[in-house]
Protein backbone atom coordinates (compact mmCIF):
# COMPACT_ATOMS: atom_id res chain seq x y z
CA UNK A 1 0.00 0.00 0.00
CA UNK A 2 1.42 3.39 -0.61
CA UNK A 3 -0.17 6.59 -0.01
CA UNK A 4 -0.02 9.50 -2.53
CA UNK A 5 -1.83 13.03 -2.39
CA UNK A 6 -5.02 14.51 -4.76
CA UNK A 7 -5.94 18.10 -4.60
CA UNK A 8 -4.41 18.26 -0.87
CA UNK A 9 -5.89 14.87 0.58
CA UNK A 10 -3.92 12.09 1.28
CA UNK A 11 -5.37 9.02 -0.31
CA UNK A 12 -4.34 5.33 0.60
CA UNK A 13 -3.30 3.61 -2.92
CA UNK A 14 -4.87 -0.11 -2.16
CA UNK A 15 -7.01 -3.53 -2.56
CA UNK A 16 -10.03 -3.89 -0.45
CA UNK A 17 -8.69 -6.72 0.64
CA UNK A 18 -5.46 -5.23 1.79
CA UNK A 19 -7.35 -2.56 3.56
CA UNK A 20 -9.53 -5.52 5.62
CA UNK A 21 -6.73 -6.82 6.72
CA UNK A 22 -5.02 -3.82 7.96
CA UNK A 23 -7.59 -2.77 9.93
CA UNK A 24 -8.33 -6.13 11.82
CA UNK A 25 -4.27 -5.73 12.86
CA UNK A 26 -4.71 -1.56 13.65
CA UNK A 27 -8.09 -3.02 15.94
CA UNK A 28 -5.85 -5.53 17.47
CA UNK A 29 -3.93 -2.77 18.82
CA UNK A 30 -6.46 -0.60 19.77
CA UNK A 31 -5.08 2.75 19.56
CA UNK A 32 -7.53 4.72 18.57
CA UNK A 33 -7.06 4.48 15.07
CA UNK A 34 -9.47 6.14 12.48
CA UNK A 35 -10.66 5.21 8.28
CA UNK A 36 -12.18 7.78 6.38
CA UNK A 37 -13.18 7.30 2.67
CA UNK A 38 -12.87 10.61 0.74
CA UNK A 39 -15.39 11.16 -2.24
CA UNK A 40 -15.13 13.71 -4.52
CA UNK A 41 -17.28 16.36 -2.15
CA UNK A 42 -14.54 15.65 0.29
CA UNK A 43 -11.87 16.58 -1.96
CA UNK A 44 -13.42 19.57 -3.18
CA UNK A 45 -14.04 20.70 0.23
CA UNK A 46 -10.40 20.15 1.65
CA UNK A 47 -9.37 22.31 -0.80
CA UNK A 48 -10.27 25.18 1.26
CA UNK A 49 -10.38 23.76 4.40
CA UNK A 50 -7.27 22.99 6.48
CA UNK A 51 -8.56 20.98 8.99
CA UNK A 52 -9.77 18.16 6.29
CA UNK A 53 -6.52 17.93 4.94
CA UNK A 54 -5.17 17.68 8.04
CA UNK A 55 -7.42 14.57 8.74
CA UNK A 56 -6.29 12.88 5.91
CA UNK A 57 -2.92 12.84 7.36
CA UNK A 58 -3.59 11.37 10.31
CA UNK A 59 -5.98 9.32 9.21
CA UNK A 60 -4.95 5.25 9.98
CA UNK A 61 -6.72 4.45 6.32
CA UNK A 62 -8.12 6.85 3.60
CA UNK A 63 -9.83 4.87 0.79
CA UNK A 64 -11.07 6.55 -2.25
CA UNK A 65 -14.69 6.08 -2.17
CA UNK A 66 -15.88 7.39 -5.07
CA UNK A 67 -15.03 6.93 -8.83
CA UNK A 68 -14.61 11.24 -8.74
CA UNK A 69 -11.65 10.37 -6.39
CA UNK A 70 -10.08 8.12 -9.26
CA UNK A 71 -10.75 10.75 -11.99
CA UNK A 72 -9.45 13.14 -10.27
CA UNK A 73 -6.19 11.04 -9.74
CA UNK A 74 -5.61 10.07 -13.10
CA UNK A 75 -6.15 13.44 -14.82
CA UNK A 76 -3.09 14.39 -12.34
CA UNK A 77 -1.39 11.11 -13.31
CA UNK A 78 -1.43 10.38 -9.67
CA UNK A 79 -1.23 6.48 -9.32
CA UNK A 80 -4.38 5.34 -7.44
CA UNK A 81 -4.89 1.39 -6.98
CA UNK A 82 -8.69 1.20 -7.44
CA UNK A 83 -11.77 2.41 -5.88
CA UNK A 84 -12.38 1.21 -1.98
CA UNK A 85 -16.24 1.82 -1.61
CA UNK A 86 -17.27 2.57 2.38
CA UNK A 87 -19.77 0.38 2.34
CA UNK A 88 -18.08 -2.24 0.89
CA UNK A 89 -15.18 -2.37 3.14
CA UNK A 90 -17.40 -2.39 6.12
CA UNK A 91 -19.35 -5.21 5.23
CA UNK A 92 -16.42 -7.31 4.20
CA UNK A 93 -14.52 -5.85 7.99
CA UNK A 94 -17.70 -6.84 9.64
CA UNK A 95 -17.95 -10.61 8.42
CA UNK A 96 -14.23 -11.31 8.88
CA UNK A 97 -14.97 -9.53 12.93
CA UNK A 98 -17.94 -11.99 13.28
CA UNK A 99 -15.72 -15.27 12.60
CA UNK A 100 -13.17 -13.65 15.27
CA UNK A 101 -16.37 -12.71 17.62
CA UNK A 102 -15.30 -9.21 17.08
CA UNK A 103 -17.45 -6.19 18.43
CA UNK A 104 -18.79 -3.36 17.33
CA UNK A 105 -20.88 0.05 18.23
CA UNK A 106 -22.75 1.81 15.39
CA UNK A 107 -23.25 5.55 15.79
CA UNK A 108 -25.03 7.75 13.72
CA UNK A 109 -27.65 8.25 11.16
CA UNK A 110 -31.97 9.22 12.78
CA UNK A 111 -33.66 7.39 15.60
CA UNK A 112 -34.13 4.17 15.22
CA UNK A 113 -31.67 3.50 11.99
CA UNK A 114 -28.81 2.23 13.95
CA UNK A 115 -31.00 -0.37 16.34
CA UNK A 116 -32.73 -1.56 12.74
CA UNK A 117 -28.92 -1.90 11.34
CA UNK A 118 -27.83 -3.54 14.03
CA UNK A 119 -30.80 -6.47 14.01
CA UNK A 120 -30.55 -6.97 10.42
CA UNK A 121 -26.42 -7.27 10.98
CA UNK A 122 -27.04 -10.12 13.70
CA UNK A 123 -29.02 -12.04 11.00
CA UNK A 124 -26.55 -11.30 8.11
CA UNK A 125 -22.98 -12.03 10.30
CA UNK A 126 -23.44 -14.96 12.82
CA UNK A 127 -20.85 -14.27 15.73
CA UNK A 128 -20.77 -10.52 15.00
CA UNK A 129 -21.20 -8.50 18.84
CA UNK A 130 -23.33 -5.37 18.77
CA UNK A 131 -21.98 -3.61 21.44
CA UNK A 132 -24.22 -0.87 21.47
CA UNK A 133 -26.40 1.74 19.31
CA UNK A 134 -26.87 5.31 18.97
CA UNK A 135 -28.38 7.62 16.93
CA UNK A 136 -26.24 10.75 15.14
CA UNK A 137 -28.43 13.37 15.98
CA UNK A 138 -26.72 14.57 19.73
CA UNK A 139 -25.88 17.97 20.64
CA UNK A 140 -22.29 19.35 22.04
CA UNK A 141 -23.64 18.85 25.16
CA UNK A 142 -24.78 15.25 25.10
CA UNK A 143 -21.05 14.05 23.44
CA UNK A 144 -19.44 13.46 26.98
CA UNK A 145 -22.06 11.40 27.64
CA UNK A 146 -22.11 9.34 24.34
CA UNK A 147 -18.58 8.89 24.65
CA UNK A 148 -18.88 7.55 28.18
CA UNK A 149 -21.39 4.45 26.47
CA UNK A 150 -18.55 3.88 24.16
CA UNK A 151 -16.02 3.59 26.16
CA UNK A 152 -18.03 1.81 28.36
CA UNK A 153 -18.98 -0.95 25.65
CA UNK A 154 -15.27 -0.55 24.59
CA UNK A 155 -15.74 -2.19 20.97
CA UNK A 156 -13.14 -3.34 18.76
CA UNK A 157 -15.04 -1.39 15.75
CA UNK A 158 -16.73 2.21 16.28
CA UNK A 159 -18.74 3.07 12.88
CA UNK A 160 -19.28 6.77 12.66
CA UNK A 161 -22.08 7.71 10.32
CA UNK A 162 -22.89 11.30 11.26
CA UNK A 163 -22.24 12.95 6.96
CA UNK A 164 -19.06 14.36 6.10
CA UNK A 165 -17.35 16.45 7.17
CA UNK A 166 -18.97 16.37 10.47
CA UNK A 167 -18.02 12.31 11.17
CA UNK A 168 -14.38 13.15 10.03
CA UNK A 169 -14.07 15.86 12.38
CA UNK A 170 -15.65 14.12 15.27
CA UNK A 171 -13.14 11.35 14.82
CA UNK A 172 -10.31 13.19 14.51
CA UNK A 173 -11.31 15.66 17.70
CA UNK A 174 -12.35 11.74 19.81
CA UNK A 175 -9.88 9.89 18.70
CA UNK A 176 -7.68 10.24 21.80
CA UNK A 177 -10.28 10.11 24.66
CA UNK A 178 -12.18 7.00 23.32
CA UNK A 179 -11.31 3.31 24.30
CA UNK A 180 -11.95 1.44 20.60
CA UNK A 181 -9.87 -0.62 18.65
CA UNK A 182 -10.77 1.33 15.46
CA UNK A 183 -13.23 4.01 14.35
CA UNK A 184 -14.69 4.50 10.96
CA UNK A 185 -16.64 7.00 8.83
CA UNK A 186 -18.86 5.79 6.33
CA UNK A 187 -21.40 8.65 5.57
CA UNK A 188 -24.81 6.64 5.17
CA UNK A 189 -23.58 3.00 5.76
CA UNK A 190 -25.91 2.42 8.51
CA UNK A 191 -29.31 3.20 6.51
CA UNK A 192 -28.07 0.52 4.04
CA UNK A 193 -27.69 -1.90 6.53
CA UNK A 194 -30.96 -0.93 7.80
CA UNK A 195 -32.66 -1.47 4.60
CA UNK A 196 -33.99 2.10 5.03
CA UNK A 197 -31.85 2.88 1.58
CA UNK A 198 -30.99 1.00 -1.59
CA UNK A 199 -27.71 0.35 -3.32
CA UNK A 200 -27.38 1.18 -6.82
CA UNK A 201 -27.65 -1.97 -9.12
CA UNK A 202 -24.30 -3.54 -9.84
CA UNK A 203 -24.14 -2.44 -13.03
CA UNK A 204 -24.92 1.55 -12.07
CA UNK A 205 -22.09 0.73 -9.55
CA UNK A 206 -19.49 -1.41 -12.27
CA UNK A 207 -19.58 2.19 -14.00
CA UNK A 208 -19.22 4.72 -11.14
CA UNK A 209 -23.02 6.17 -11.74
CA UNK A 210 -23.84 5.54 -8.14
CA UNK A 211 -24.48 8.97 -7.57
CA UNK A 212 -26.39 9.61 -10.33
CA UNK A 213 -28.58 6.80 -9.30
CA UNK A 214 -28.91 8.29 -5.73
CA UNK A 215 -29.71 11.33 -7.21
CA UNK A 216 -32.90 10.13 -9.30
CA UNK A 217 -33.56 7.97 -6.33
CA UNK A 218 -33.55 11.06 -3.80
CA UNK A 219 -34.14 14.43 -5.52
CA UNK A 220 -33.46 16.55 -2.49
CA UNK A 221 -29.90 15.40 -3.23
CA UNK A 222 -29.47 16.40 -6.20
CA UNK A 223 -28.01 20.13 -5.34
CA UNK A 224 -24.99 18.72 -3.48
CA UNK A 225 -24.64 15.66 -5.89
CA UNK A 226 -24.29 17.58 -8.98
CA UNK A 227 -21.34 19.68 -7.35
CA UNK A 228 -19.55 16.18 -7.45
CA UNK A 229 -18.34 16.62 -11.26
CA UNK A 230 -16.45 19.45 -10.58
CA UNK A 231 -13.58 17.58 -9.49
CA UNK A 232 -12.92 17.30 -13.57
CA UNK A 233 -12.31 21.21 -14.39
CA UNK A 234 -10.71 21.84 -10.76
CA UNK A 235 -8.42 19.01 -11.29
CA UNK A 236 -7.74 20.04 -14.89
CA UNK A 237 -7.15 23.34 -13.74
CA UNK A 238 -4.06 21.77 -11.45
CA UNK A 239 -2.71 19.88 -14.47
CA UNK A 240 -2.40 22.33 -16.04
CA UNK A 241 -0.86 25.03 -13.73
CA UNK A 242 1.53 21.77 -12.77
CA UNK A 243 0.49 21.89 -9.14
Amino acid sequence: MTRVTVLGTEIDSTTPNEAVDRAMTAMHERKGAFVITPNAEYLLQAKTQRDLRQISQSAFLSLPDSIGVLAAARILKIPLHQRVTGIDFAFSLLKKMGERGRSVFLLGARQGIAEAAADRLRELIPGLVIAGTSHGYFSSTDEKRICERINTASPDLLIVCLGSPRQERWMYKNASALHVGLMAGLGGTLDVFAGNVDRAPEGWRKIGLEWLYRSIREPKRITRILRIPLIIPVSLRYRVRGK
